[in-house]
Parts: C-alpha cells; structure tokens; sequence
C-alpha cells in the first residue's frame, strides 16, 4: 500500500476503530485513565528538577566536581530533547500506547539503575536512559488522550489535567527532591519512580486504547539530524548562559562549536524532511497558521517559565535562606493556581474558544512576570512574592488547555503522535532557551551591581555589608531576568492575536483522528 492511501484511505478505518473503542471503553475507567497519563507526565517533568535539589548531597557521595556535576543534568535534557521527535513519530508508527509503556519502563529501571549508582559514569548513563524512557513517554502521553478521551467535554477535562501535570511538575519537584533529601537520601529521588512507573506501566494496557500499527515508515536521516540538532541546540545554550561570578561562555569554543552543528544540522533536517515521504516531522503538520502559532508560543512559555522557576529557587534559598523543603512549600499556592486555572480554561475552551483564553492567559502571564520584577531583598513572601506568583501561574494556567487542543487540532491520526512531540519539543528547548538568555542578563547585572557596590567599599567593610550588597545585587540582576521573562510572555501574546484564528465549534470537540483539512 502507498505512503498515500496509508494517511487517507485507512484514515476512516482508523477513526472508526479508535471511536468504537471510546465508546466501549467503561466510563468509570476514564478516570484511571486519565490518573495513568496525567501520573506518567508528572514524573518525567518533574524529573529536571527533583535531581536539582540532590545535587549537593550527589556531589559529595560522588565525588563531582563542580564542572562535571552539570552533566547530572544536563544528561538527561541532552536525551530528553533530542529524542522527542522520535518519541512521537514512534508512536504514530509502533502504536502509542505500546511505545508510552516502553517508555515508561526504561524510565523506570533507568531510575533504579541511578539510584543504586555509585560512580559518576554509572549515574550518568542511567540519566541518559532517563531522558531517553522521558522522550518516548512524554509526547505520547499527550497523543493518547485522543485516542483514549472521547470529544467535547471529557477530552477537554483530560487536557487540563495533563497541562496542569506538564506545568507544576517543576514546582512539584522542586518539593519532593526537598522532602526527601531531607528526610530521607539523595538516592530516593531516583527510587521514587520505581514502584511509580511499573504501576503505570500495568495499568497502562487495561485503560488505555491503542493506535494502529504502521512499521518499517522510520525516516532515520531526518530521526539522526534532528535528534543530533536538538541536542546539540539544548547543550549548547545549556552552556552558553554567563555565570554568577559574570563570566560569559558565549564566546566558548565549545558553546560556538555546539550552536554552529544546531544550525548546521537543524537546517539539514528542514531539507530533509521536505523531501522525505516518510518525514519524522511531515511538512502538512506545520501547514496549519493555527498550529505552527501553537508552537511558538509554547516555545515562548517554555522559555519564560523555567527561567522564573530557577531565579525564584536561587533567591528565595540565597536572599532569604529558604530551606530545600520550605522553598517547595512556597511553591504550593502557585501549582495549587495552575491547576485551577487550568481545570477552568478545561471548562471554558468549548464556550469561548481558544483565542481569548491565549490571548487573555498571555496578558495575565505578563503583568505577573513584570510585577515579579519589582521583587527586591527587603521583600517578603506575602506581601511580595506570593501576589505575582499566582498571577503568573493562572496565566500560564489558561494558556496551556487551549495550546495542547489547538497544537492537536485537526491533525490526522497517523501524525498525532508527531504533533503532540512538537508541542513538548518546543517547551524542552524553550527552557535551554530561557535558562541561556534570562541567566545571560541575569548573572550580567548581578557581576554589573557587585562590581559598581565593592568598587567603593572599603577592606574593613563587615561580613554583613558584604552579604547586603550580594543580595541587593541578586535581586536587581533577577529583576532584570523577570524584565525578559515579560517580554518573552508579551511576544507569546502577540502570536496569539496574530496566528491563532481557529474557530470555538472547532474545539468542542477536537478530533485528531478526522483528516487534516488545512
């Protein structure tokens, strides 16, 4: 059978398939379903930033050092970003819901291998294998929810749910790495997703509906130059960012070298999969104004929310001497607002669409972050931080339900899973983006103010002066990085207004199984 009548004649076959085995699928498993997906998203988000808080108690178990112990986690965004694409094209070819519990299983065992670790390379190939298990996980998890939710209200709900997962996984992270080293040991941070990930991968054939297998349609070429362009992308920019003591990388052979083959390689995927017939990225997935916008303004959210996560982290522990397991606790009202937020874009998509709920969570996003700037050290959690936090996190919270059903939108079955990796490609290297650019101009003016405050200050000076101008220079360099961060979200916003005109009756029910029509 041709590449062609594979996407269009086995399309209604297909949809009625899948759409028969929505309805036969037991109500009340919809809900285990959903508690399946939504479990498997959360754990390989949260995943970048649970290890972040170990690292210290990692390094003296280890023996890292300071240079080497980045690779904890830059291991796994190297893995985690360069193998989304062929995470999703696999799921689209394999079936998704058998590629989902591949992942979900290397994951796992991955986790066990690094937690029982005890040299650095041992640890450092089991975080590999994470990212890896996380790419071929995380984008068909998203792709499932069409084939497992039937339209309208219940896929609308299930998305919401995913959003909120995807979003304050890093803040739930954040709590949990804190929690159990404190109380615990820096390898449970590991093991955590052990018994977690097999009880997913269990459940996962008996609620879950699965796709149509399509082999042997692999597009190794583009799967090699674009797997290779990413990560070279993700670790170039994870390398480029200027230091807490000022120091710029930017100009660092290997930054240059590892920017240079993004580009190279990156441009040589576009020619590729123009002419590929069996493209991992198929050029029709990119056709559509509205979805093509979706992308870009995950990217933009990507970038600015990891940049404010890790700001946040740094100021609140250095600044204020949080403590691992209080800075997580400060987290809570803003995963608690996200989710909320998202539960109602979930309920109010089909009424009003998705562009005011874009449009109006990018403006919210934004005055948050700006007010975010006016955080200084003599501010306070209440009266300071707690305010635009939760401003921030209901506009991201209303953004991301309609960006995961608009990126879906009219999308054929076969590149579900493709479409679904777009989404999570563009927030993975958003956050190389906005960690790169935002600590750029962040640890500039932090050096910048340390600098000009130390130039007139006298040997004499007390510990306590010292410590006062550190401070004050944290918080003036952070507020220049929240600055950007506004900016990043105003630009989503004008995406928005620009490139979403997708029409509300087209996301009562959103139906990725329908042939594409744009």
């Amino acid at each position: 059978m041709s590449a062609t009548s594979r996407q269009t004649g086995s399309a209604p076959a297909t949809t009625a398939a899948v759409a028969g085995a929505i309805q036969t699928q037991p109500q009340r498993r919809l809900g285990l379903a959903l508690a399946v997906i939504a479990t498997a998203q959360l754990m390989v988000v949260l995943d970048a930033t649970i290890v972040n808080v170990a690292l210290p108690h990692i390094q003296d178990a280890l023996h890292f050092s300071g240079t080497n112990l980045e690779w904890v986690v830059n291991a796994y965004a190297l893995a985690f970003g360069g193998l989304l694409l062929l995470g999703g094209r696999s799921g689209d070819l394999l079936g998704r819901r058998r590629i989902f519990i591949f992942g979900i299983l290397l994951f796992s065992v991955a986790s066990l291998a690094g937690g029982l670790a005890t040299s650095q390379e041992w640890l450092l190939t089991a975080r590999v294998f994470q990212g890896i298990g996380g790419a071929f996980a995380a984008p068909t998890s998203l792709s499932l929810i069409a084939v497992t939710f039937p339209e309208g209200r219940e896929r609308n709900r299930a998305m919401g749910v995913y959003a909120a997962m995807s979003i304050a996984g890093g803040a739930v992270g954040l709590l949990a790495g804190g929690l159990l080293t404190s109380y615990a040991d820096w390898r449970w941070v590991f093991f955590v997703n052990v018994p977690i990930g097999l009880l997913v991968a269990i459940l996962a054939p008996r609620v879950l509906g699965e796709s149509e297998r399509r082999p042997g349609n692999f597009d190794l070429p583009g799967a090699i130059t674009g797997s290779l362009g990413l990560a070279a992308l993700v670790y170039g920019l994870s390398n480029a960012a200027t230091t807490s003591n000022g120091v710029s990388h930017w100009g660092d052979p290997k930054v240059i070298v590892s920017l240079v083959a993004a580009v190279v390689l990156l441009v040589a995927f576009g020619f590729i999969e123009v002419r590929s017939k069996h493209a991992l990225v198929p050029i029709r997935v990119l056709r559509s104004r509205d979805r093509s916008g979706s992308y870009l303004i995950s990217l933009c959210v990507g970038t600015a929310l990891f940049g404010m996560f890790f700001f946040l982290t740094i100021f609140v522990q250095n600044v204020w001497d949080y403590s691992p397991v209080k800075t997580g606790l400060a987290y809570l009202p803003m995963v608690a607002t996200i989710m909320a937020a998202s539960a109602l874009a979930s309920q109010l998509v089909s009424r009003v669409g998705a562009r005011p709920l874009m449009i109006g969570g990018a403006a919210i996003a934004t005055g948050g972050m700006f007010w975010l700037s006016r955080l200084t050290e003599q501010s306070t959690y209440l009266g300071g931080l707690l305010g635009p936090m939760m401003i921030t996190a209901a506009g991201i919270g209303l953004i991301f339900v309609p960006l995961s059903l608009v990126s879906l939108a009219k999308v054929s079955n076969n590149d579900a899973g493709v479409a679904s990796s777009l989404l999570n490609t563009g927030q993975q290297v958003g956050g190389s983006i906005g960690l790169a650019v935002l600590g750029t101009v962040a640890w500039s003016a932090v050096a910048s103010s340390v600098n000009s405050a130390t130039a007139h200050l006298t040997p004499a000076a007390s510990k306590a002066a010292q410590t006062a101008i550190y401070n004050h220079a944290l918080a003036y360099g952070f507020s220049r990085g929240y600055l950007v961060s506004a900016a990043i979200a105003l630009l989503a916003l004008v995406i928005a207004v620009v490139a979403i005109r997708i029409k509300r009756e087209d996301l009562a029910g959103v139906n990725p199984m329908a042939a594409p029509t744009d």
